[in-house]
């Protein structure tokens, strides 16, 4: 595993990618763009990987911002808001990428952690996880497109409540209101979460792959008969080319 920014690990398990956030015990991060967008963009394409898992080393996903760096980022505010505004062009560059990513989490999911969880497109955990928004507490609400985000899974009144009360929930109560996606009981979520990437994307041609993540952003991005329309496109494209392919292994 090598150490590619000061609080952030990447290695290639195959085709899978693992991104690990390095700040022990509660890898709390520094910026809102823990990675540089650029720098995550190359080792995407220099490893040609099929899916990608964002997890913390040790005990914990992360607690969220470190609220020191904040707040001293708050003496310059247009200093701040270009900082914010560098981690949600990340935390999109994610959710738009072309591969699956799996958010693996074990232990605290806090604030921004949990909007980097939320802009993955798979979430697991371990039994014991906890996750919250506790930004009121500290007079303040998520900044990462975090309650946008909540909001496309929950209803608008779990939103607020899990927002405006900064309560933690357990794991069972996050797959109950859609802010995870499976609970792993006897296994590491990083493991699991590579085993599940490699059997959606092993055998799999990397277009297929990247058509199928394109067909699910365009539900959400299209209306339903353009994106209907595109997925059709994408079909016949790769239809064309496999009877192709098919025709040649014959001659």
């Amino acid at each position: 595993m090598a150490e590619i920014t000061k609080y952030v690990k990447w290695e290639t398990i195959d085709s899978i990618g693992i991104l690990t956030l390095n700040n022990p015990p509660e890898n709390y991060l520094e910026e809102p763009e823990f990675i540089p967008v650029t720098l995550l963009q190359t080792l995407i394409e220099k490893n040609l990987i099929k899916g990608m898992v964002i997890h913390g080393i040790g005990r914990h996903f992360s607690g969220g911002a470190d609220l020191a760096s904040l707040f001293e980022m708050t003496k310059e505010r247009k200093t701040l808001l270009s900082r914010m505004d560098k981690g949600n062009e990340l935390l999109h560059f994610i959710e738009n990428l072309n591969v699956p990513v799996i958010a693996a989490v074990r232990g605290c999911c806090f604030g921004a952690g949990l909007e980097i969880a939320l802009a993955c497109h798979i979430r697991v955990c371990d039994a014991k996880s906890l996750f919250a928004f506790p930004e009121s507490n500290q007079g303040l609400i998520p900044g990462l497109g975090g309650i946008v985000k909540l909001a496309r899974q929950t209803s608008n009144m779990e939103t607020m409540q899990f927002v405006l009360q900064g309560d933690l929930i357990n794991a069972m109560e996050a797959l109950t209101c859609g802010i995870v996606d499976h609970i792993i009981q006897d296994e590491d979520p990083m493991e699991y979460a590579v085993k599940l990437l490699h059997k959606m994307t092993d055998d799999r041609s990397m277009k297929v792959i990247h058509y199928v993540m394109q067909a699910l952003r365009n539900s959400r991005t299209l209306s339903f008969d353009d994106a209907v329309r595109e997925e059709t496109k994408m079909f016949c494209e790769l239809a064309v080319e496999e009877a192709e392919r098919r025709f040649n292994n014959e001659e």
